[in-house]
């Protein structure tokens, strides 16, 4: 079965937002990820960007073709419109394009307040009842990245083995990743909302706020004002029984133990029931409590590290298959990608997509599964490559009227429209 095949035979249950336009005037990955989120889930998604394409789409990491695979991966199922914003008549068609659409338009996705006659309180001139979902830096309109916040949020301090006195970022994004979230449950709230009453709202979701909120929701920032402030712990998950462990042939597993019936478990698998039995006797304490388990964490590890350390993960696994504890192996990106056929056959979120300028790969469809059907990967789009297609259908622009802009530089087709034809239809002077 072919991609598009296999994108008709979506049931409509894996689309919810079908029938909703969102216009996306944004970069790099939170932004972005909101708006793939929402495509994902039926709605039509049109990323507005600049002629020749946006900074983002050279963002490592790159295929060898030099195509940007975050960008393709965030911007997946949208339609791509080119237009030169520094123009009067570039922005004009943007504002025609966000204030039209009837009851399906009027929403709109920004990190950029770059263009005043395309802000909110611009746009909810001419459309009352807009949507307009804006993403900042900081609360007070400033700038700041997803590693610029994790500086200020504390976390880098606890990342990284015991010891260790350097700040050090986590590689994943998880500000960017959770903002995007934020800004797809801000869009729909708000949609939710004129659909009831009528009325447009503004949503406004700082980087940093979404950060902070998060430290504190964990209890990170009570932590540190009521107890002692927690030092850096490497892999034991803080607060019960978890680390990983290298095997006899050097490979490593994850092992956490959050119940009792885990911690019983975990023991009677490694056979090292009476040896804890013993230290617990020795120390006068009781590991079937959390709490004592966390704080003697270096003890219990060390016996536990003794056994895996003579066995091989072929021979843990075999074990740890019929106890009830929670484990994984761990495994690189090259690992996970080698392993495409297992992963297309156990788990349909995956499917192989064929993206220009990157080939045929693994790629994940939405994550939300709607009555049992959930959408599949769809490419992501190339530069202007709906331009065309968007003005004429949502703006009812004349063949004329794009050769006009196309020869004013003021959109962009992604090379495959026949622009010359466009204006050998223009009546000639």
């Amino acid at each position: 079965m072919t991609d598009d095949e296999r994108h008709a035979s979506e049931q409509p249950q894996s689309e919810p937002l079908r029938g909703m336009r969102i216009v996306e005037m944004s970069s790099y990955v939170a932004s972005p990820l909101s708006g793939m989120t929402l495509a994902q889930l039926g709605a039509d998604v049109i990323r507005i960007e600049p002629l020749g394409g946006a900074a983002d789409r050279t963002r490592w990491p790159r295929s060898q073709s030099g195509t940007s695979l975050l960008w393709s991966g965030v911007n997946k199922g949208k339609r791509a419109m080119a237009v030169d914003l520094s123009s009067e008549r570039g922005r004009e068609l943007v504002e025609n394009l966000i204030v039209g659409g009837g009851p399906r338009g009027g929403i709109v996705i920004s990190n950029s307040e770059r263009y005043p006659d395309l802000t909110y309180d611009a746009l909810r001139v001419r459309r009352p009842d807009l949507v307009h979902v804006q993403l900042t830096g900081r609360r007070d309109g400033g700038t700041a990245v997803d590693f610029t916040v994790q500086a200020k949020t504390g976390f880098p301090q606890l990342n990284g083995p015991e010891g260790w006195t350097q700040p050090v970022n986590n590689v994943l994004p998880a500000w960017d990743v959770a903002a995007g979230l934020y800004l797809t449950i801000g869009l729909l709230a708000a949609e939710r909302h004129r659909l009831l009453t009528g009325e447009g709202q503004q949503v406004r979701i700082a980087l940093e706020d979404v950060a902070m909120a998060t430290a504190g929701n964990l209890g990170y920032l009570a932590e540190a004002q009521v107890t002692t402030p927690r030092e850096r712990g490497g892999n034991y998950v803080y607060g019960t029984f978890g680390r990983d462990f290298e095997t006899a042939d050097g490979e490593r597993l994850m092992i956490v133990a959050l119940t009792v019936r885990h911690w019983r478990d975990l023991l009677g698998a490694t056979d090292m029931t009476d040896a804890v039995s013993a230290l617990a006797t020795a120390l006068g304490v009781d590991f079937d409590d959390e709490d004592e388990r966390y704080r003697h964490r270096a003890m219990l590890g060390g016996l536990l590290a003794g056994w895996f350390e003579r066995h091989t993960l072929a021979e843990s696994e075999a074990v740890l298959r019929h106890a009830r504890v929670l484990w994984s192996t761990y495994q690189s990106f090259t690992d996970l990608a080698a392993d495409g056929a297992l992963l297309l056959r156990d788990n349909p979120l995956l499917s192989e997509l064929d993206q220009p300028g990157v080939g045929r790969h693994l790629a994940p469809g939405s994550p939300v599964v709607m009555d049992g059907h959930q959408s599949l990967p769809k490419v992501s789009p190339r530069v202007g490559q709906h331009t065309e297609e968007i003005l004429r259908a949502e703006l009812g622009l004349s063949a004329t009227e794009l050769g006009e802009l196309i020869d004013l530089g003021i959109i962009g087709t992604d090379g495959l429209v026949d622009s010359g034809a466009l204006r050998a239809t223009r009546p000639h002077a």
